[in-house]
């Protein structure tokens, strides 16, 4: 190769994916996301036993043995049970997600693309920013009742505030570029020039916090069932499973432990994998 060739190459990006699988930490919470999501969905086959079937002789079974992680209060075995929790809990997450992700996404690019509203848009955001989740659970339970809707619901308006916001951020600073001044000197219409350049060129701080905000969800929607208002007996949920070892957390701690165990792990994954999705996604670092 010549000394021209040499000094005109452009060298070679490496994609998302690849700079996300060199660092270890974030390899490994990828494969721990990854696990957990495949245990959830697979449940059904996974689990060794019903999760909801009694054996009053085999209460309180230390891990070991026909269970392998034992068996909680009521004789059911705690793996399977765990299996159809963790699914419970990542749809809860998930659902909240959804609904509060695509909402609050839209009321950003609202405020930033028509700023006539922006001001008032944002005001409202601030009130419900004003307001914690545990508390929007406290009141969606109080009228609709405790279960898994109503932790849906809470967890969902309690994300709204936070997306808007950075989808608001990410579309300013998208509106501000050449390319959108010229869609719109060559008549684009509004929606279109939404769809077609502003929401893809937001997509990655909008993926990167959604990616932090699930385990926060994750962690939350655990929190309101072991307080009662989420999933209710005998339904299989991490939190809730949490909440029930409480009374044999000394003589039989795994019936809780492992539970919080997973809640733990789970949360953790999910957060070291937005932090090293968002310096993934960074373009200063992708050289």
């Amino acid at each position: 190769m010549s000394a021209t060739t040499a000094e005109t190459a452009v060298p070679t990006r490496p994609s998302a994916l690849r700079l996300l699988l060199r660092e270890p930490a974030a390899a490994a919470s990828l494969a721990i996301v990854a696990l957990a999501v495949l245990c959830a969905v697979f449940a059904p086959w996974l689990a060794p036993h019903d999760p909801y079937e009694t054996n009053l002789v085999a209460i309180m079974q230390p891990p070991g043995g026909d269970y392998l992680l034992g068996t909680d209060g009521q004789g059911r075995d705690m793996l399977s049970r765990m299996l159809y929790g963790l699914r419970v809990t990542l749809g809860m997450g998930a659902l909240s997600l959804a609904f509060g992700g695509v909402l609050g996404v839209l009321i950003g690019f609202a405020a930033a693309y028509y700023r006539r509203v922006d001001n008032l848009l944002m005001r409202l955001m601030d009130i419900l920013l004003s307001f914690p989740a545990i508390l929007f659970g406290l009141a969606i339970a109080a009228i609709f009742g405790p279960g898994i809707p109503s932790v849906v619901l809470a967890l969902a308006v309690a994300t709204v505030p936070l997306m808007a916001r950075i989808a608001r951020s990410a579309a300013i600073t998208v509106l501000g570029l050449d390319y959108i001044e010229a869609a719109r000197a060559q008549g684009m219409g509004d929606a279109r020039l939404i769809w077609k350049h502003l929401a893809p060129n937001c997509l990655s701080p909008i993926l990167v916090f959604a990616t932090l905000r699930f385990g926060q969800v994750i962690l939350l929607g655990s929190a309101l069932s072991f307080l009662g208002l989420g999933a209710q007996p005998p339904v299989a949920e991490l939190g809730a499973m949490a909440s029930q070892g409480r009374t044999f957390l000394f003589f039989a701690p795994h019936i809780s432990v492992l539970p919080c165990l997973v809640i733990f792990v789970v949360v953790l994954a999910f957060n070291v994998l937005g932090d090293a999705l968002r310096d993934a996604l960074d373009p200063r670092l992708r050289i």
